[in-house]
């Protein structure tokens, strides 16, 4: 198992390499090419500067999050085969760069979304908060602008401008979608991709939809364990998984974290740690990684990995703002270094007092 930490760049994370490089648990990296829009083609030049960039700093690129989906593969129209060889033309660059693990979502329209980006807490820090009536009083085209304003200057990841100045025509696109239809476009997509995966041996790391319901009438698929479980007979290669995200899945009501880990632990190739408190139905907002802060059990999510032999990478996930820090809402350094930290704790202390002796590696 790896620790690692996501990074945005040196245009756009208040976080650098080497302040990262100082937490002695964490050696990996999991970041992408920024400035690129979903669709465009990545090339090998561009992800080899990437890797170097990484490596100066004596740290490691362990995967890509993300490469986004093009809009057409997900609403199915017509250009999505153009965008779909596009897509397989990156999976090979970045497999002959020696990448192995891609992360993707099938979110319609929009990524992840909150209400608040800094909601205030009463011991003084701020968190990401969802309301699902606050956003529908938005409306969805307001609801960019309403997050933009938030940001603090900083990027926000998933919602970049240049896609959602277009939401209008984009919801147009899924007028007439269903769940249905949502899995059939997923299916289609990967029955096309995952070779180019099993030719370079990469893991394809689908995120849950955050949060993970519908929004504004458009349909989301990839929400619950049933779910889950339908998307690996689409295509039932071992390289089409999952990044387990805790907070992502852990606020669905019909969802137990541990037994989806216990169903479908050969389909999880990255976790995201994350945790956060429900205050009333439709709504909920994040806390601190430890068990004790929010609504989820973190050591019995990580006992359950353990005990099911994951040794991919993990991150803390979404951290706190705290001490007066000024970054990328909820990608501060202070509490994912406190988050990961934990993460680690739990581990050592998991894997030290079990009969699995499974090696904690930092390398």
């Amino acid at each position: 198992m790896n620790i690692v930490f996501r990074w945005f760049g040196r245009e756009h994370d208040s976080v650098s390499l080497d302040k990262i490089r100082q937490l002695p648990h964490v050696t990996g990296i999991i970041s992408t090419l920024y400035n690129k829009k979903a669709g465009e083609v990545w090339t090998r030049s561009e992800i080899k500067e990437l890797k170097q960039t990484i490596a100066n700093s004596g740290l490691i690129l362990r995967g890509i999050e993300s490469v986004n989906v093009h809009e057409s593969i997900k609403a199915g129209t017509p250009e999505r085969d153009r965008y779909i060889e596009n897509y397989i033309k990156t999976l090979s660059a970045l497999g002959e760069e020696g990448v192995r693990l891609v992360v993707y979502n099938f979110m319609p329209v929009f990524d992840w979304t909150r209400f608040l980006l800094s909601k205030p807490r009463g011991d003084g820090t701020t968190v990401l908060a969802y309301d699902d009536e606050g956003i529908h009083k938005l409306g969805p085209e307001k609801l960019a602008t309403w997050l933009q304003d938030q940001t603090n200057g900083f990027l926000l990841p998933g919602w970049e401008p240049e896609r959602l100045s277009r939401v209008k025509e984009l919801i147009s696109y899924y007028s007439t979608c269903t769940e249905e239809t949502l899995f059939t476009n997923l299916g289609y997509f990967l029955n096309a991709v995952i070779p180019t995966c099993e030719k370079y041996d990469i893991k394809l790391a689908l995120h849950p939809d955050d949060p993970p319901w519908h929004i504004f009438g458009i349909p989301r698929i990839v929400t619950h364990l049933d779910n889950l479980k339908k998307i690996i007979t689409l295509n039932p290669s071992p390289l089409n998984g999952f990044t387990l995200c805790t907070g992502s899945l852990g606020v669905h009501p019909q969802n137990n974290v541990v037994a989806i880990i216990e169903a479908l632990y050969d389909h999880i190739h990255f976790v995201h740690v994350r945790n956060l408190k429900i205050t009333n139905t439709g709504k909920f907002e994040e806390t601190s990684h430890l068990s004790c802060d929010g609504d989820l059990d973190i050591y019995s999510i990580m006992k359950t990995l353990y005990d099911y032999g994951y040794d991919g990478a993990m991150r803390p996930d979404h951290g706190r703002a705290i001490w007066g820090e000024q970054s990328i809402p909820g990608y501060g350094l202070y509490d994912q270094a406190l988050g990961s930290a934990y993460m680690y704790g739990l581990w050592e202390a998991i894997s030290k007092s079990n009969q699995r002796k499974h090696v904690l590696t930092g390398v």
